[in-house]
């Protein structure tokens, strides 16, 4: 008697479960490896958003987790919009040792530049960096650190150095020098940074003590 037209129904029920239990021992494996890798996953974008946000920092120290160290800041004048901004704060053993403020530059020449202002507690400013920005290429992009350092010239400086009045390019009569053929680009960044640390000047008292607010969003 010929089996063959048994024998192949049952082949095939034999492969299609072979199949099934191999797919479905893939998916428990990829399961089992996310189950114990995504902590190790989640802990090192955690650390990379850190670097990002802090490299703006330079040399200066901390210690606390300074994207959950967070509040969420308005004023249409001082920061450029009248969206809630993250303020990030950086602490070493728990004294303030850095504010980080995301403020808006609505004047830019091909329109809003995003920045990132941080500076000490005393007003004084830590570091500048552009965070998105439509300046022109080759002109008005030379806010980005890759391109020029002119950014640096803003290191250092606070109200009252220069004086409030002083604190825009020079040809606005200011102390800064407007960089080369971006002269819009430069009045807009010079007057953010001017008025984020007016912000911060008329606040400091209650930007360290305020709750933190987790789950806001962060640059």
């Amino acid at each position: 008697m010929d089996t063959r037209a048994e024998a192949t129904p049952r082949s095939r029920r034999g492969a299609a479960l072979a199949v099934l239990a191999a797919a479905l021992s893939a998916v428990g494996l990829v399961v089992l490896v996310h189950h114990y890798a995504a902590p190790r996953i989640a802990a090192n974008e955690h650390a990379a958003r850190i670097a990002r946000l802090t490299a703006v920092l330079g040399d200066v120290r901390f210690d606390n987790d300074v994207l959950a160290d967070v509040v969420m800041v308005r004023d249409a004048e001082l920061l450029g919009t009248d969206r809630a901004l993250p303020l990030h704060r950086a602490r070493l053993g728990g004294r303030p040792v850095a504010a980080l403020m995301e403020v808006v530059a609505p004047g830019g020449y091909g329109g809003v530049i995003r920045l990132l202002v941080a500076v000490r507690p005393d007003g004084s400013v830590i570091g500048v960096r552009v965070l998105s920005h439509s300046e022109t290429h080759g002109v008005g992009d030379a806010i980005e650190p890759q391109r020029s350092g002119w950014l640096e010239r803003l290191t250092g400086r606070a109200l009252g150095n220069p004086a409030l009045e002083r604190w825009a390019i020079r040809k606005d009569g200011g102390d800064f020098d407007q960089y080369t053929g971006a002269t819009v680009t430069s009045r807009a960044v010079v007057g953010a940074v001017r008025d984020a640390l007016r912000w911060y000047y008329a606040h400091r008292n209650e930007v360290f003590a305020a709750p933190s607010e987790p789950t806001a969003g962060h640059v």
